[in-house]
């Protein structure tokens, strides 16, 4: 099964990066591959929180697929992302958000597997540069969204 582990440092507060995470609806405007995006459902957490169940649809050139999550919402440190239906055999997310020297320590973590073998030998060499380049992409939007900062920190501390 892929994973991809990362770790950024922004010139933000974790609340601001949270709050652009969490944003779904938004993802088509920015997060590459990202045709449609809709949150279904919402209600409070069991501990705290939120929790939403929305539906994303993803496409590169002829292939097309539509996929629901569970999203739990724990602001502004966690947003745990649990495949429930669609072209996966399984798919976890998480992001965790932390004050590091007045800035955003992101830790972000994505595993996931398709149900059809022939997507996921499809999927496998390119996954890792996939991956980055969303994660890049949040990067992106946040600066778009929240602005430079005067003091730009090392945007990546490296791979976990």
């Amino acid at each position: 099964m892929p994973s991809h582990r990362e770790q950024k440092l922004l010139p933000y507060a974790p609340a601001q990066i949270f709050a652009l995470v969490a944003d779904i609806e938004q993802y088509p405007q920015f997060l590459p591959w990202c045709l449609a995006a809709r949150v279904k459902s919402r209600g409070p957490a069991p501990d705290s929180g939120e929790w939403l169940l929305a539906d994303l649809v993803i496409g590169y050139k002829l292939i097309r697929e539509s996929y629901t999550s569970r999203v739990i919402l724990n602001p502004p440190r966690v947003i745990e992302v649990t495949y429930t239906q669609g072209p996966f055999k399984s798919l976890h997310n998480l992001w965790r958000f932390s004050e590091h020297d007045g800035h955003c320590q992101v830790d972000f973590a994505l595993d996931f597997e398709f149900k059809s073998g022939f997507l996921q030998k499809m999927i496998e060499p390119f996954f890792a540069d996939a991956v980055r380049r969303m994660v890049a992409a949040f990067e992106l939007r946040a600066d778009k969204i929240l602005g430079q900062a005067s003091m730009t920190p090392p945007s990546c501390l490296g791979k976990v």
